[in-house]
This record gives C-alpha cells, sequence and structure tokens, in this order.
C-alpha cells in the first residue's frame, strides 16, 4: 500500500513535525524577548497558543521517530482522529493569533504616536 507524503510515521511528517516544534518556540522565545508585550492582548494569545503548540508538536516528534525508526506505525482510528482534531484546532488558533498579531503590529507602525508606554517615536 501507497503511504502519502507527510502522513503519520513517514519521514516527511517527523520533518514537517520538527519543523513546527522548531518555528513555535522561536515564536515564543521572539515573544518572550520583549517586556512590552504584555500589554497588548494579541501578543499575549499569541504567546497562549504557541504554548499549546510547542507541546503538541513535541509529542507528535516523537511519536513520528518512534514510527519512522521502529517501523511500529499506530494505525487505529481513534488515535488518528485525535491528531486531526488537535492539529485543526491548533491551526485554527495559530492563524487566528497571527492575524491579530499582525494587525496590531500595523496599527502600531502606522500610528503617529507611541502607544507603548514610556517610548517616545520620532
Amino acid at each position: 500500500m501507497d503511504e502519502l507524503p507527510g502522513s503519520l510515521g513517514t519521514s516527511a511528517s517527523l520533518a514537517l513535525r520538527f519543523g513546527q516544534t522548531i518555528f513555535s518556540t522561536a515564536s515564543l522565545l521572539f515573544m518572550c524577548l520583549d517586556i512590552q508585550f504584555y500589554s497588548y492582548t494579541a501578543f499575549c494569545y499569541l504567546v497562549t497558543v504557541m504554548g499549546l503548540v510547542v507541546p503538541w508538536g513535541l509529542t507528535l516528534v516523537i511519536v513520528d521517530a518512534y514510527s519512522v525508526f521502529v517501523k511500529c506505525l499506530p494505525r487505529q482510528p481513534r488515535i488518528l482522529i485525535i491528531i486531526v482534531l488537535g492539529d485543526l484546532a491548533l491551526s485554527y488558533l495559530s492563524l487566528a493569533a497571527a492575524c491579530s498579531t499582525a494587525s496590531t503590529t500595523k496599527l502600531l507602525l502606522d500610528s503617529d504616536k507611541s502607544l507603548l508606554p514610556g517610548k517616545v517615536m520620532y
């Protein structure tokens, strides 16, 4: 039986999950470097969502690595449905967080005066 590229237990899936984990960790790290983002709800929402994506991605990296190296894939429908629903929920939350953060950043960059306390824009 042919495997779909990127399906659970393939090396492509392992690479994609590893990339998801790396980029969500980087997003979380860069957001936490600036201390003043806490005053904006959109940035806090992004940190919360990325805080959910990191453990989800790490768990699935471990499952994919086990499946690739041991050649034993869990094919139970309940496990696959949980993975699909978890990915679906986290993808919608990530999209919403990225869109709200982008619109807040655009608003801050286009404003004439600084909305950050203690900062003066020239």
